[in-house]
């Protein structure tokens, strides 16, 4: 018996109308070299088209949409890496809201400057995600501000659920949705989708091994954190489970799989190889789930959420000299 969770299907549905209003959905595109080397028919949900590079700009634009005055004349404060300060500062700007991001120090210099330029005010704080993190939950009773969780936040999931929803009206019939996990906001908005849409639909989660608690908690049913993250994939940088997100997944999600940063290297590169799209690590990873599995998917119609393409160029030559994933060639 499925419980009540904090986010439902028709909640999902009511956010598409606000989201369309100033997003485009993006296109689902099966790639023939790749389904041809996975042995499915295989689609990548191309997120990276966003305005912002990256699927989490739905949910700052159903958020901010739905803030109330005094919320909007206070402002919002947000913690990200990247793609959901980003989203935040999007959808801030648009309706002159202030938007504060408190961002890892030595984060990725194309996401901060990307921040910056959308006109979001940023504090340095903290060795990765999770140190920023708590250093704004400090902070955030002494501005007054509206304090946006990346993962903790109904309207942030309804949000980001609606790209599961373009998914089900280009391809009726998915067997597999692949989705990154960094603190599953993309994964919960599109086990709910799947689940209500197409149960025998399989929503599975893609983590990093180096950065695993969610995975981990989702597997043990108990409460996992990492004291250190070992990943060059950003967006799948995070130490600690979020309350929420974790409750809906353990209630919906089908199953995960881990990668190795060489396995998301390897994708990065097949996915610009044969679809000239440029993925960020957290965006190659379902592909790099694929790969792996590749038997357990042969014949089935998967797709892969491409979750964005905001990419650290500085990691680039260590993809290109890698090569292609184990079997590329075949």
């Amino acid at each position: 018996m499925i419980r009540m969770l904090p986010v439902s299907y028709a909640d999902i549905l009511s956010a598409l109308p606000r989201v369309h209003a100033v997003l485009r959905p993006t296109p689902l595109i099966r790639w023939p070299g790749l389904c041809e080397l996975l042995g499915c028919n295989f689609y990548l949900k191309h997120e990276n088209h966003q305005p912002v590079g990256a699927f989490k700009v739905r949910g700052g634009v159903n958020l901010v949409g739905t803030l109330a005055p005094e919320e909007k004349a206070a402002g919002i404060l947000g913690v990200s890496t990247g793609n959901h300060g980003q989203s935040l500062a999007f959808a801030a700007a648009r309706l002159g809201v202030r938007c504060t991001i408190v961002v890892p120090e030595r984060n990725n210099p194309g996401k901060v400057r990307a921040m910056r330029l959308l006109g979001a005010e940023l504090i340095e704080h903290g060795r990765d995600f999770d140190e920023a993190r708590v250093y704004a939950e400090e902070i955030v009773g002494r501005t007054g501000m509206r304090y946006v969780h990346s993962a903790n936040e109904p309207r942030l999931i309804e949000g980001v659920g609606t790209m599961a929803l373009e998914i089900f009206q280009d391809l009726a019939d998915p067997d597999v949705i692949l989705v990154p996990i960094g603190l599953g906001s993309g994964a919960s908005g599109t086990s709910i989708v799947a689940k209500a849409l197409r149960p025998q639909t399989k929503v599975i989660g893609v983590q990093a091994e180096g950065a695993s608690a969610v995975a981990r908690s989702w597997q043990t049913g108990q409460w996992h954190t990492s004291s250190e993250i070992r990943t060059w994939a950003e967006g799948l940088a995070t130490r600690v489970p979020a309350e929420m997100t974790l409750a809906i997944l353990r209630e919906l999600m089908d199953d995960v799989i881990l990668v190795t940063d060489d396995e998301l290297r390897g994708a990065v590169r097949l996915i610009l190889e044969q679809t000239h799209n440029l993925a960020e690590g957290a965006g190659a990873a379902t592909l790099a789930a694929a790969l792996k599995h590749r038997e357990r998917f042969r014949g089935q119609k998967v797709v892969g959420i491409l979750s964005g393409g905001n990419l650290d160029l500085a990691e680039l030559p260590k993809i290109l000299a890698a090569g292609g994933p184990d079997g590329a060639r075949e």
